[in-house]
């Protein structure tokens, strides 16, 4: 039955195609919603700047073409456009003002399911719940688009920037998205790339769950709570982002495997890493640098493979929460700015392992006043101690070869970025 609807669909845009698209003008004073019904399939509405309180249905494969950006609002009422076709594309409009229901799911623009291959690119989306929210709608583009929510709301009645549900092969590139709950939300949604995105003062800059095979490339994610949150995913690729001054973590990494993560700035947050049930994934070339905590690991994260990244100047580098020793770099190393080794023989590698805690670092996080006495002669005299005396070491992070020089000779420009009063 699918095969046939999908067959019907095709033979639809063919005829239609048999003939040049018309165009059809709107200008203010008239209704879009007009101009949809009189449409036919394939046509382009040319909208000429100007404010429409309407709502609009889309119930066939168009174009929306805002001419000089006009504005559509929905009237503090439900959806301000909602797409129920395939290949629609809405293009340079302003859509403001949905209504407000979280249980309605009320959006800016919503692709509901079946609305295959939509297409929303170069607008401003202000003032809604929803930014977007895309359900069960494949190949779906979403482009350099302006999103900010309800910023007059407390944060847990905001919806997300862009939703996406049970989807396959979105492209969420290039958009500005601020003042929402999530920036982007992505739950059960695969095979999907999001490049170029910048996201800002929201809780999370972007929340992954249950999705697979998916490309996070080239994004900031700044002042939210947390840059990046990976949960219960695998097959992901995060590449070339940069997560710096987020009040809680940069980059979560929360039951996941057979993840790559390479090449990332983390700077300035409470918690640059937070990797949490993490197995068998790959970190590699990531700058984490001048973060309360570089890298906070416990829950059984172990088999993955970090090498060659540098942490620092982070207050404190690994809090690692273990049994049992975690090693890192056995084939090229990490560079640690507070480590206090040698290279004797000049080949790059320090001669001692590098060890991130020990009895005291242990000591501190159970009874945080200790940290007060940090730098007294006893406190000191107990990490001797601690060294000399393997019954009383504690387990941490090993890194056996630790690299003398950092890799990322840029370092420097990401020291001070911290969210407002977190130092």
């Amino acid at each position: 039955m699918a095969v046939l609807k999908r067959i019907a669909s095709l033979l639809c845009l063919l005829a239609a195609g048999g003939a040049a698209a018309a165009e059809i003008a709107v200008a203010p004073g008239e209704s879009i919603a007009a101009a949809i019904a009189r449409a036919a399939a394939g046509d382009v509405i040319r909208i000429e700047r100007g404010r429409y309180e309407e709502r609009l249905l889309i119930d066939k494969p168009l174009t929306l073409k805002g001419i000089g950006r006009p504005t559509v609002s929905g009237g503090l009422d439900g959806d301000t456009i909602r797409i129920v076709a395939e290949d629609v594309v809405i293009d340079g409009l302003i859509v403001s003002n949905s209504g407000d229901s979280l249980r309605e799911q009320n959006a800016g623009i919503y692709i509901q399911p079946g609305a295959h291959r939509a297409v929303v690119r170069n607008c401003d989306l202000s003032y809604n719940l929803f930014g977007l929210w895309i359900e069960k709608a494949d190949d779906v583009r979403v482009e350099n688009n302006l999103i900010t929510g309800k910023r007059d709301y407390r944060s847990s009645q905001r919806g997300n920037g862009i939703q996406l549900y049970n989807t396959t092969g979105a492209r969420i590139i290039g958009n500005r998205i601020s003042f929402v709950r999530d920036a982007i939300y992505v739950d059960v949604s695969h095979r999907a790339v999001f490049r170029g995105n910048r996201l800002h003062h929201s809780r999370y800059g972007t929340h992954y769950m249950n999705s697979y095979y998916n490309l996070w490339e080239d994004n900031d994610s700044w002042m939210n709570r947390g840059g990046l949150a990976l949960m219960e995913v695998r097959d992901q690729v995060v590449r070339n982002n940069r997560a710096w001054g987020n009040s809680d973590h940069g980059i979560m990494l929360r039951t996941i495997q057979d993840a790559v993560v390479e090449n990332n700035v983390v700077a300035g947050n409470a918690r640059g890493f937070f990797i949490y049930d993490a197995e068998y994934n790959t970190l590699r070339g990531n700058l984490v640098i001048d973060n309360v905590v570089g890298v906070h690991l416990w829950a059984g994260s172990k088999n993955n493979k970090v090498e060659r990244n540098d942490f620092i100047s982070n207050r404190e580098q690994v809090r690692y929460v273990g049994a049992r020793d975690e090693v890192w770099g056995r084939e090229e190393g990490n560079h640690w700015s507070n480590y206090l080794g040698w290279d004797r023989d000049g080949d790059g590698h320090g001669d001692v392992p590098y060890e991130a805690n020990d009895v005291v670092d242990r000591l501190s996080w159970r009874h945080p006043m200790i940290k007060l006495l940090l730098a007294s002669p006893a406190v000191q005299t107990l990490r001797m101690v601690g060294r000399q005396f393997p019954l009383l070491r504690a387990p941490s992070v090993v890194d056996p070869q630790p690299r003398m020089q950092p890799d990322k000779k840029d370092w420097r420009e990401w020291l001070g970025k911290h969210f407002p009063g977190a130092r």
